[in-house]
C-alpha cells in the first residue's frame, strides 16, 4: 500500500474559478427550459359569454330547428295563423266601415224624405189644431207619426218649454209682464232631429221677460 500524500490530493482538486463557470452555464442553460415549459402550458380559459351571445345561440338553434321537418312545419301553421288573424281583422274594418256608409246613406235618405215632406207635416198640425180631423185623416197622420218614429224621427217644440236657441228659432220676441225668463208662446211649424242632428229647428214665438 502506497503512503497517502497530501499535496498530490490537493492538487488534482479543481480551482474555484472553474467551479464557478461550470455553475454559471448550467444556469443559463435553465432558463429556456423554464421559458418553454411556460409556453406549452395551455391558454387560460376565456370568460364566459354574456347574456347577449346567449340570445345569439338562441337564434342559431331556432334557425337549425327551422331545418327539419318539424321545425317547418311549425314555421309554416304560424305564418297561415299570422295571415289568417290579418285577414280577419282587415274583413271586420270592411264591415264596419260598410255599416257606417250604410247608416249615413240611410240617414241622408231619411233626411231627404222628411226635408221633401215638411210643409205637407206642417199642414197636418195646422189642421190639428184649427179644425176638426175626421177618422181617417187622424189615421193617416198617425201612420205619418209612427212612421217617421220608426227611423229615429223625433218632433219637437212645445208651447210653454224654455227657448233654446240650439234647437228653437224665434221668429218674434213679446214682451211678457208675466214671463220670468224667455219661453216659447207659439209654435208656428215644428222642429225635427234625428238623434242629436236637427234638420229644422222649430220656429216659435217667445215671451219674454219686460226689461
Amino acid at each position: 500500500m502506497s503512503e497517502f500524500n497530501k499535496d498530490d490530493y490537493l492538487n488534482d482538486l479543481p480551482d474555484a474559478d472553474d467551479l464557478a463557470g461550470q455553475a454559471a452555464p448550467a444556469a443559463n442553460d435553465a432558463k429556456p427550459a423554464d421559458s418553454q415549459a411556460a409556453a406549452d402550458q395551455p391558454a387560460a380559459p376565456k370568460p364566459e359569454e354574456g347574456p347577449a351571445d346567449a340570445g345569439n345561440g338562441d337564434q342559431q338553434d331556432a334557425d337549425e330547428d327551422t331545418l327539419t321537418p318539424l321545425g317547418k312545419a311549425k314555421k309554416e301553421a304560424a305564418d297561415y295563423l299570422e295571415a289568417l288573424q290579418r285577414e280577419r281583422a282587415e274583413f271586420i274594418n270592411y264591415r264596419n266601415r260598410a255599416k257606417k256608409e250604410q247608416d249615413r246613406f240611410r240617414q241622408h235618405g231619411i233626411i231627404d224624405v222628411l226635408t221633401a215632406l215638411l210643409p205637407a207635416l206642417d199642414d197636418i198640425d195646422r189642421i190639428r189644431e184649427h179644425s176638426e180631423m175626421d177618422d181617417s185623416f187622424k189615421a193617416v197622420a198617425a201612420k205619418i207619426d209612427k212612421a217617421f218614429e220608426k227611423f229615429g224621427v223625433e218632433k219637437f217644440g212645445e208651447k210653454g218649454e224654455d227657448f233654446d236657441p240650439t234647437k228653437h228659432d224665434a221668429i218674434l220676441h213679446k214682451p211678457d209682464p208675466d214671463a220670468e225668463k224667455e219661453t216659447v208662446d207659439t209654435v208656428v211649424e215644428a222642429g225635427y232631429r234625428i238623434g242629436d242632428r236637427v234638420i229644422r229647428a222649430a220656429r216659435v214665438v217667445v215671451a219674454s221677460p219686460q226689461a
